[in-house]
């Protein structure tokens, strides 16, 4: 089809014609291929199509001229009215069509992102990201493109209750490294503003770990958020890397997050008064880098951290000698530690109000009640899930031309007489 300034309806018909069965849509999208350039140099002209189709029945042809005319630069008066029908096609679209060209899919969906950015209203995004991600990702464990984009909108406008949801599935695909990077790091400050610390911790700790041959910013910001977590939700840090870390995060990181690492130092002390000190002296670094916020709950853990200790080796204590001992200032005020602690399940305990005594109790769970037999449960079926995972991946990589080819050059340097006697293969 040649397509050319007065050809608008020939498109239409073209579009219309071809979005019936499989073998239909897969050939309108051979011609669509051809015709790419013309539709998308005259956007203007053919962007009058999108009112003659029905995005739910001819989504692939709507898709490719919808993405030529977003393509250019978009002033902002604009971008408030375009945002609408790019919503509604992502809301409406039938799914097979737009995975022929999951290309054109993912950057209409980022022009989306952009837009919001520009308007400042990044809620208006959340539910058409996470539809896109359905729409688009082949199965819960791919992470897609758009995975970062929409978490990245979910924090702006506060909704981690959101952005958590896709956090819950284990990924096992990555495409393309920086989406992983971007997806971990925005992934763990969903879980800190939701509270829920350990997953904050594995997402930071799946970024600083990750394979790279070159430092990249956002494994130092997530190792500099590696290293509050920790100490909030652990009460301690290690400075040594696992032994699978890469050599550039090893060697680097370290340097590029010295006051962070100085922190943990000086919390390891146990002293509260130098660690407020520290922390007022580099006040405006921590400031600068968007984590003041973490770092003043990295002293209040210092106090919670003592009060934990307090737990090992008295069953009561008075609110005095609870202050006294864990340098809070007052007894009202470590009233009020123990029983956030109390909340959060980190201590058993009781106060009695009337003597401000505090009784230390032992953990109540017995392991036998019904939900903590699910928990278990489904625990062992997730572990039962990644372990079979792991095996396939393990089958496929040991088959692989390019790791065989690599492992070979490999073997060369070495001399593995010394090791003919060690099995290659456990079944367990």
């Amino acid at each position: 089809m040649n397509l050319n300034v007065n050809s608008v309806d020939s498109l239409v018909t073209e579009i219309q014609g071809l979005s019936g069965s499989s073998q239909d849509v897969a050939h309108l999208n051979n011609v669509l291929k051809q015709s790419e350039d013309v539709i998308r140099y005259q956007a203007a002209t053919f962007a009058s199509c999108l009112t003659r189709l029905d995005p739910s029945v001819h989504s692939l042809g709507y898709l490719y001229v919808l993405e030529a005319c977003t393509a250019g630069p978009i002033p902002e008066p604009q971008a408030d009215e375009l945002i609408l029908p790019v919503v509604r096609f992502i809301d409406v679209c039938n799914v097979e069509q737009i995975r022929l060209a999951s290309d054109k899919f993912i950057s209409v969906c980022k022009r989306l992102h952009e837009l919001v950015m520009i308007l400042n209203a990044p809620m208006r995004a959340v539910g058409p990201l996470l539809t896109a991600i359905h729409k688009i990702q082949p199965s819960p464990e791919h992470l897609t493109p758009l995975h970062p984009d929409f978490l990245q909108v979910c924090l702006l406008a506060k909704c981690y209750k959101i952005g958590y949801s896709i956090l819950e599935d284990d990924i096992c695909e990555v495409d393309q490294p920086r989406d992983f990077f971007l997806y971990c790091y925005y992934g763990g400050m969903i879980c800190i503003g939701q509270k829920r610390f350990a997953k904050a911790l594995e997402l930071f700790h799946n970024v600083v770990t990750a394979p790279m041959s070159t430092m990249n910013a956002i494994a130092v910001e997530a190792y500099k958020k590696y290293i509050l977590v920790s100490l909030i939700h652990l009460r301690q840090f290690s400075a040594n890397f696992p032994k699978y870390t890469s050599s550039v995060a090893q060697r680097n990181l370290k340097n590029f997050s010295q006051p962070y690492v100085e922190l943990a130092n000086s919390y390891s002390t146990g002293n509260i008064s130098e660690l407020k000190a520290y922390v007022q002296a580099n006040q405006e670094r921590f400031e600068n880098g968007n984590n003041l916020g973490l770092v003043k709950q990295v002293v209040s853990s210092m106090y919670k951290r003592n009060i934990q200790r307090l737990t090992q080796t008295y069953l009561t204590l008075s609110l005095q000698d609870i202050a006294n001992t864990a340098h809070i200032n007052t007894p009202k005020e470590a009233e009020m530690h123990v029983l956030e602690m109390i909340e959060d399940g980190e201590i058993y305990a009781t106060i009695n109000q009337k003597d401000g005594m505090v009784r230390f109790l032992e953990d109540p769970e017995q392991y036998k009640t019904c939900e903590m037999i699910e928990h278990i449960d489904s625990s062992i079926q997730r572990i039962m899930k990644l372990s079979k995972k792991l095996t396939t991946m393990d089958e496929s990589l040991s088959c692989d031309p390019l790791y065989l080819s690599k492992v070979g050059r490999e073997r060369q340097r070495f001399d593995f007489d010394d090791f003919d006697n060690v099995p290659q293969k456990f079944n367990l």
